[in-house]
């Protein structure tokens, strides 16, 4: 097992000082994606090794994970996944505004081969503005919706908790309207709110907000005041790569912000995440997409600095017995040596071509990989990576009822 990067520990402890073992809730991982079966575009390309993607997670002790439901399907297989795992994995339920366009009169839905919709923007044509809702298609969806989560909400062993721990993913996106229109989003979000403030109790709410600040804060207003008072279990913003400005308003109403790979990608997202408070901070993946990359700017955080060097012994002004004398050419390498990371894995990674037991997939993001989350944020805030983790574990737990 390679070297854990992730702790901000000394390397060397005093005898009655004990090394903290960081602790982590990812609050968003798509693990019903069919990607963590080994299905890649309807292709079974390896194994199932959602077992071993759990596994992994706890070993960097990742103890709670939270499926992001983004639609029907979805939902279904979060649920089943967390009965599987109780005690250990979360979900929630919720149509993801990029699933939103079967609220329309089109009911156009773009077919993903299940897969959930990756992270970045996409610049292909939007779909019209002038598809229209559909009344009776919206009443029956949100009917659907509260039926699931009445069954969820019941499908809890005697005495424990159910595995249904939140409302969504749903709210706006505007960086993806090929997927739905403004107009079917909007319609999207305001008819699922009201499912919520229907709901007895409410359910905290996992929330979706990309380049659409304005119209998702005056919806979350309009629909629980301006203060947000009516909202009963709080909510977090995933995912979060809004603005400073953004970010204080959410922070302002007593909302939670998400942070993952995509919270790191310039240096002005880290300049965002560098004002998010402790008690504002949650920690995601958002896996299998949202990975950190060597590209992004938080990638230095994970860079530990250079060993210092041996020092020189010394010989007293004598030259080594060893210099004196005719020196030998230099031979050249016979073999070019590979590089090492600047980061190095925990984990073995191989291309899902080369799968093998043990190994993670390159280019899936995974929950194990909260890990180095936690330490970007820690090095972009100047704190440890103990404050990080137990300030994410508590604000995490104060919402979602996981511990």
């Amino acid at each position: 097992m390679a070297t854990d990067t992730t702790s901000s520990t000394p390397a060397i402890a005093s005898a009655d000082e004990p090394v903290y073992k960081p602790r982590y809730i990812d609050i968003g991982i798509n693990l019903a994606d069919p990607i963590f079966r080994g299905q890649y575009h309807g292709t079974q390309r390896h194994p199932d090794d959602l077992s071993a993607v759990v596994s992994r997670a706890q070993e960097v002790g990742c103890q709670k994970l939270i499926i992001t439901g983004s639609d029907f399907t979805s939902s279904r297989h979060a649920l089943d996944i967390a009965k599987e795992y109780p005690g250990i994995v979360y979900t929630t339920a919720g149509i993801h505004p990029c699933s939103s366009a079967i609220f329309s009169t089109t009911h156009s839905h773009i077919d993903t081969n299940g897969h959930t919709m990756p992270c970045d923007p996409d610049p292909s044509q939007p779909i019209s503005e002038n598809d229209e809702p559909d009344t009776e298609r919206t009443m029956s969806i949100i009917a659907e919706l509260r039926s699931f989560i009445e069954e969820a909400r019941g499908s809890a062993a005697p005495g424990k908790p159910s595995p249904l721990v939140a409302f969504g993913e749903f709210g706006l996106d505007y960086d993806r309207l090929h997927y739905c229109s403004k107009k079917i989003q909007l319609h999207s979000f305001a008819a699922q709110l009201d499912l919520v403030l229907s709901l007895k109790p409410q359910l905290p709410l996992f929330l979706h907000s990309r380049a659409a600040h304005g119209d998702f804060v005056g919806l979350l207003k309009t629909k629980f005041g301006a203060g947000l008072e009516r909202l009963e279990h709080g909510a977090v913003v995933h995912s979060f790569t809004g603005t400073a400005d953004e970010m204080r308003e959410l922070m302002d109403l007593g909302l939670y912000v998400g942070t993952n790979g995509c919270s790191f990608k310039t240096a002005d997202n880290c300049a965002v995440v560098k004002e998010i408070r402790l008690d504002r901070l949650m920690l995601e993946t958002d896996g299998p997409w949202c990975e950190v990359r060597p590209s992004h700017e938080g990638w230095k955080y994970l860079i530990e600095p250079p060993k210092p060097s041996t020092p020189v012994p010394d010989t007293n002004g004598t030259e080594p017995a060893d210099s004196r004398g005719p020196k030998k050419p230099r031979q050249p390498p016979k073999k070019q040596q590979k590089k090492e990371p600047d980061v190095p894995e925990r984990f073995k990674v191989v291309k899902k071509e080369k799968w093998v037991e043990g190994a993670m997939v390159k280019g899936r993001n995974e929950p194990c990989m909260i890990e180095r989350v936690g330490k970007i944020v820690a090095g972009i805030k100047g704190v440890t990576v103990e404050e990080v983790c137990e300030a994410a574990w508590r604000n995490t737990t104060k919402v979602f009822p996981v511990d």
